[in-house]
């Protein structure tokens, strides 16, 4: 379903001046911009990882194709884009959205939590899902994630906890240079505890699997979902990422071993 802004909300952080939008949908969305500053391959690869990640089923926000007409951009002259010091119009059209987690007037989302409230985040498995992919598509940025807190079903009933969502891919395939450097600290969240139970390779399960047979028909509905415009005279170059993407499967589980030789062991647990 075609979605279109309504109604601006705040400019949020970040090297791609996104903007948190209300959507036609009832809800809001961090949305970035086809002439961002970083390039628009960046909402290419947002788009692609979206369709990845979907099938890995890994916790990340529901993203979408955002409409912005330029009435829209007319009566919110705050939708711009900024470059040193001159003023920079958003494009009209079809733009990246990625779905905020509630009403950002009552829901409280943190890209922090404190030492004491990590362990407790209820899908601590995701930061160990979301390596295997960050490794397998070179994602050349450190591991972004945001909480917030949400009513769990657990045995003694649905209880209040903090859950994590796994956002930011523009920076898969290399952000725009569409190219594969590895290193041991790529994809690596901060915060080490997340990897306390690491033990071995076996637990990095099911997800070295799931990539090892990553399904081809998948990969061809990453590309199919990308606006031609966002790709126009680029295609082929596109191409040659997904190609280079699907033959780095087998390489996915040395990768993951590779970053115990980073600076700082991640695995103190891994013997």
């Amino acid at each position: 379903m075609p979605l279109t802004a309504i109604r601006y909300v705040r400019k949020m952080r970040g090297g791609a001046q996104a903007h948190l939008l209300e959507v036609d949908d009832g809800h809001w969305y961090v949305v970035k911009f086809r002439n961002n500053p970083q390039h628009r391959r960046i909402l290419v690869n947002e788009l692609a990882a979206s369709a990845l990640l979907g099938y890995l089923k890994i916790a990340v926000p529901e993203t979408a194709l955002i409409q912005i007409p330029a009435s829209f951009l007319e009566a919110n002259p705050e939708v711009h884009l900024t470059l040193g010091t001159r003023q920079v119009a958003v494009e009209p059209g079809w733009h990246f959205g990625s779905r905020y987690p509630g009403d950002p007037g009552r829901t409280a989302v943190y890209d922090f939590l404190p030492d004491s409230l990590l362990p407790k985040v209820a899908n601590l498995d995701d930061f160990r899902a979301i390596l295997v992919f960050d490794k397998w598509a070179a994602n050349a940025d450190g591991r972004q994630c945001v909480f917030y807190r949400a009513m769990l079903r657990q045995s003694e009933g649905a209880q209040p906890g903090f859950v994590a969502r796994m956002i930011d891919h523009g920076f898969a395939f290399n952000g725009p240079n569409w190219d594969f450097p590895d290193s041991p600290l790529q994809g690596l969240y901060a915060r080490r505890q997340v990897y306390e139970d690491v033990r071995s390779l076996d637990d990095f399960q099911p997800w070295l699997d799931q990539v090892r047979h990553f399904p081809e028909e998948v990969m061809d509905l990453a590309w199919k979902s990308i606006p031609p415009d966002w790709v126009e005279g680029e295609e082929f170059e596109l191409e040659q990422v997904l190609e280079r993407l699907f033959e780095r499967r087998k390489r996915v589980p040395d990768l993951i071993a590779a970053c115990r030789e980073a600076r700082a062991n991640p695995f103190p647990n891994w013997k």
